[in-house]
């Protein structure tokens, strides 16, 4: 277990390094924010000083050897555009990104494993169809357009949630129910497989048998044995969360991280972009190596071939 988790971590470190090298190469190729920096009528010795001040004089080998010594020392240098230290404006905008991905997970898990379960037990029936009409929709429909019509019916004409900004727990229900419904709909299928699965193995039919009371049997024996792989999943959608967010906090206005790194994108702000890309990918490592943590902990025959 130990050599596999050792194993990860070099991976996760190799892959890091890979990221830092894609984004460093992209943001560089988009242009030279001197431009958007200084005044139309600036001087090539104004754009040379500004050049110089910021490093970009230096060859690209050069600046990203000295962008990789920063980042091990925990220095993600400054803004381009506002001079701040970078990591004030990571940790402004993280949290919010944290809050919405933790209730749209919420509410995707609320959602699609109730529906699921009973889709699975009336196998065939109007629940059934519904549920899967209902799973179609949520992963077909894009989430920009499905965001424009929760702020054109809730926010526009019955005026019951605001449409955009952070404020109070009635800001956060539209953005989240428009990131979690496609997963929500993506747990329902896995979780109503899942219930299919078990519902026809020996200790449901032997719990039957005994005369425990259905609900018992379902949410007892049926749901607990099937959330495996629900669990592993509803991990790694918080963690994708995290990070696939951006056009829901554009949307919605909401002061994400991922709204940040667009921002920055446009005004070629490079250290916002190379930071946010690099905790976003770290958190979505993490959040893989968890998963593979968590599944060989609740599935003892993984966790003996991988010993």
């Amino acid at each position: 277990m130990w050599r596999y988790l050792i194993g990860r971590a070099l991976q996760m470190v190799l892959s890091m390094l890979v990221v830092i090298s894609i984004v460093f190469v992209l943001t560089r190729l988009s242009g030279n924010p001197v431009h958007l920096l200084l005044d139309v009528n600036a001087t090539e010795r104004d754009q040379a000083i500004l050049t110089h001040h910021l490093g970009l004089d230096k060859p690209l080998p050069v600046q990203y050897g000295i962008y990789v010594r920063n980042i091990f020392m925990g220095d993600f240098g400054n803004s381009v555009l506002t001079r701040r230290p970078v990591t004030e404006h990571i940790w402004e905008r993280l949290p919010a990104t944290v809050e919405l991905g933790f209730v749209a997970m919420f509410l995707s898990v609320l959602i699609g494993v109730p529906l699921g379960m009973y889709s699975a037990v009336h196998r065939g029936s109007v629940l059934d169809s519904a549920a899967r009409v209902f799973a179609v929709l949520g992963q077909s429909m894009p989430a920009f357009w499905l965001g424009l019509m929760l702020i054109l019916i809730f926010a526009v004409i019955l005026g019951l949630f605001p449409a955009g900004g952070r404020g109070g727990v009635e800001s956060i229900i539209l953005p989240a129910f428009t990131l979690g419904y496609f997963t929500s709909a993506a747990i329902l299928r896995l979780t109503r497989s899942a219930m299919l699965e078990v519902l026809g193995s020996d200790y449901v039919k032997f719990a039957r048998l005994k005369g425990l009371h259905e609900q018992v049997v379902l949410w007892k024996h049926g749901l607990k044995n099937a959330l495996l792989p629900v669990v592993t999943f509803a991990v790694m959608l918080f963690v994708q969360f995290l990070g696939g967010a951006v056009v829901t906090e554009t949307v919605f206005a909401w002061p994400g991280l991922g709204r940040l790194i667009l921002e920055s994108i446009t005004t070629r702000d490079y250290p916002i972009v190379q930071a946010g890309v690099l905790v976003l990918s770290a958190l979505y490592l993490v959040g893989n190596l968890f998963v593979d943590v968590l599944y060989s902990y609740l599935n003892p025959r993984i966790r003996h071939a991988r010993a």
